[in-house]
């Protein structure tokens, strides 16, 4: 499994904004990641600064909300409906995209019920409970 570090992380995203401003040529992966990036262009000045981007600090005691975790959510909860992985992922955020009309607004949604199952799973130290996601996302 490839577990990046949050450096390496925040330097992916940072390389992905880079390579897109130059009009250079994408990964796969860089080129989802540049999607995203292009629908939070409030993070355009913290991805242009490779250096300030990895000494950052987005503790909850800083009341900064951290734009590599939620990019790098965004790219996870796509990843999930790619492969609809937990199985129902990919209906319950299809109707949670018509229901709200945005499928960005969707993510966002997602991103609560993603955040609280890994919530629950480092608390209660049992696996990630992939079906109670699911339902979360369709309670939405």
């Amino acid at each position: 499994m490839f577990t990046p570090s949050q450096h390496d992380v925040r330097r992916f995203f940072c390389e992905t904004f880079r390579k897109h401003r130059a009009n250079e040529i994408l990964t796969p992966l860089e080129a989802i990641a540049r999607d995203w990036v292009a629908q939070h262009p409030e993070y355009a000045d913290v991805l242009a600064d490779v250096d300030a981007a990895v000494a950052a600090d987005y503790s909850v005691e800083g009341g900064q909300s951290n734009p590599f975790l939620h990019l790098s959510m965004h790219l996870s909860i796509q990843e999930q409906i790619s492969i609809d992985q937990p199985q129902g992922i990919q209906q319950a955020f299809h109707a949670l995209a018509h229901r709200l009309g945005s499928e960005h607004e969707a993510h966002h949604q997602i991103m609560e019920c993603l955040g609280e199952m890994v919530w629950n799973s480092q608390r209660s130290g049992m696996p990630p409970d992939g079906a109670a996601y699911v339902e979360c996302v369709k309670r939405r």
